[in-house]
């Protein structure tokens, strides 16, 4: 596949990877098995297959345990018409968008033009899920929002810790879960001479110098993208897969999603099947210790075509932050779990997510060539409450544009609500909420743009629009520790029902979110094990 796309043709036909740092996917994992069937009875039904859901599968089975997990999206182990599992971000097609007829990428603009364009409803891979003040990116099928992130897998300074999870000894994650998390994760890190050499990462060059000049620390972040891989698609051995601008709508060669770590170990030990294109739509008491998870299968445009009522001894939610929260808020104001504490649906964050692009000078040129997998940050975090990644900008053409999104330490906390008139989880952010985040992206942006006499890009977001202040790629909370569950993610109220996903995690993880979520995950189901089972 050509590096190089014409602007002409990268206006009118991408979805845009554009800075889509927090975004990717995977290579072909075993077939899924026959869909759980109507009458079911299993030992533990998780709900969802990201990275709450894959740890607490892997360590039921490793104990024995049988496990079925249920998944919304689809299984992606499929070639669609060009050979190709996922499709790539510069030519989205009916593979791109969970349920949707246009593209809503979330880097919409280029050069003041917009975009996005026109597909066919499909069970795509990225959900951009609309709420009144946000839009919340998301991954769809057997992986989760492994499938669609930038793979950064960064684990919390220590000295931060006690702002994301107080309620948990920091000693116990730093010695134990954050060791655990990384090696299950694959988690590596650049090789720096190759860093230094590659045009790929010119951006990331780029980016480093301008930071330091302006006095700001300048760090590498590991990430789960098998680097010996993207060494090899320099060398042209290997089909291109980042270096040939896969991130936003799936990677189908080196990332190291959930696929082939976690889920792959899973259902190894034969013990865990998964039933792609199925959503939980219930979950109430049956008697007996038992619980009732009514479920309905859909096709690829989202027409149900089968409505299926099981029982489970234990129910593990693991639909990510939203997904979770949507769930149990709606089921506890519908009556089926109404023991639900008052908790449930509050403290949901954005990570303090807010993008920007620089315009550089001529002599600053990031190169046309970009690998989309980012590998290094500028960490404010201290002075400025900011911690950029420098993110690629994979357009095939020179842009002269350095770009970045940033996790910020934002206060706002929104609660998602059942709104019975229009029978659907609301959830109140405002879009006002974003201008701290602003403020804290602009104590590195604006002395380096000082600095360095450039100005920042209006033309990603808008006609003009500098700040990508609509979104998030990292939503956290809704059902909070040792809030609406105890310390260890058990429900209040329904024993045998239990939050392992990002939903126990106040609103901000400093760093992006998904090595916290999979430590957090190592913990709670080693303690449940222990105790519970």
């Amino acid at each position: 596949m050509s590096d190089d796309i014409s602007r002409r043709g990268f206006i009118t036909g991408a979805g845009s990877v554009l800075g889509v740092a927090a975004l990717g996917a995977g290579a072909t994992p075993a077939r899924a098995a026959a869909p759980i069937a109507d009458g079911a009875h299993v030992p533990v039904l998780v709900i969802g297959t990201g990275y709450g859901g894959s740890v607490a599968a892997l360590r039921l089975a490793q104990a024995g345990v049988n496990v079925h997990m249920i998944e919304m999206g689809m299984a992606w182990d499929t070639p669609g018409p060009d050979g190709k599992i996922f499709c790539n971000t510069r030519e989205p097609d009916y593979r791109s968008y969970w349920l949707r007829t246009r593209t809503k990428a979330p880097l919409n603009y280029f050069l003041g033009f917009p975009i996005d364009r026109d597909i066919p409803r499909h069970t795509g891979v990225l959900d951009a899920e609309e709420f009144g003040g946000i839009t919340v990116y998301q991954g769809r099928g057997v992986g989760g929002g492994s499938l669609v992130n930038g793979g950064m897998a960064v684990t919390p300074k220590r000295e931060n810790f006690g702002s994301v999870l107080p309620s948990v000894n920091a000693d116990e994650m730093y010695n134990v879960y954050y060791p655990r998390a990384n090696a299950g994760l694959g988690v590596a890190t650049i090789d720096p001479a190759w860093f230094e050499s590659t045009a790929y990462y010119q951006y990331a060059r780029v980016g480093r110098k301008h930071a330091q000049r302006s006095g700001f620390p300048f760090v590498f972040v590991p990430d789960v993208y098998d680097w010996d891989y993207m060494k090899q698609e320099e060398a042209g051995t290997v089909t291109k897969s980042a270096l040939a601008g896969e991130i936003l709508y799936g990677n189908n060669h080196g990332k190291k999603t959930l696929q082939q770590t976690y889920l792959a170990r899973a259902k190894a030990t034969g013990r865990v099947s998964v039933s792609p294109l199925h959503k939980v739509t219930s979950v109430a008491p049956a008697g007996a210790g038992r619980y009732t998870v009514v479920i309905e299968q859909i096709d690829t445009t989202g027409n149900v075509t089968a409505t299926k009522t099981v029982t489970a001894d234990r129910v593990f939610f693991a639909a990510g932050s939203v997904g979770t929260s949507k769930l149990l808020v709606r089921l506890k104001a519908t009556g089926a779990l109404p023991n639900l504490n008052g908790e449930v649906g509050k403290g949901w964050g954005d990570n303090g997510n807010v993008m920007c692009g620089r315009a550089n000078h001529m002599w600053d040129p990031t190169g046309a060539s970009q690998s989309a997998i980012p590998c290094c940050g500028i960490d404010n975090w201290a002075a400025g409450g900011a911690f950029a990644e420098v993110a690629p900008l994979p357009t095939g053409i020179e842009t002269y544009a350095s770009f970045y999104l940033s996790i910020t330490n934002n206060p706002h906390r929104a609660q998602f609500s059942w709104n019975a008139a229009a029978g659907k989880v609301d959830l109140n952010w405002q879009a006002a909420w974003k201008q701290p985040s602003i403020d804290m992206a602009k104590t590195i942006f604006d002395k380096i743009n000082a600095k360095e006499g450039t100005i920042y890009r209006t033309d990603l977001f808008g006609v003009y629009k500098i700040w990508g202040d609509h979104l998030t790629y990292h939503p956290l909370g809704g059902a909070v520790l040792n809030k609406a569950t105890d310390n260890y993610g058990r429900l209040a109220g329904y024993p045998g029902l239990y939050v392992i996903d990002g939903a126990l995690i106040p609103g901000n993880t400093t760093v992006n979110p998904f090595v916290t979520i999979t430590a957090l995950a190592e913990r709670n189901i080693e303690q449940i094990i222990a105790t519970d089972l």
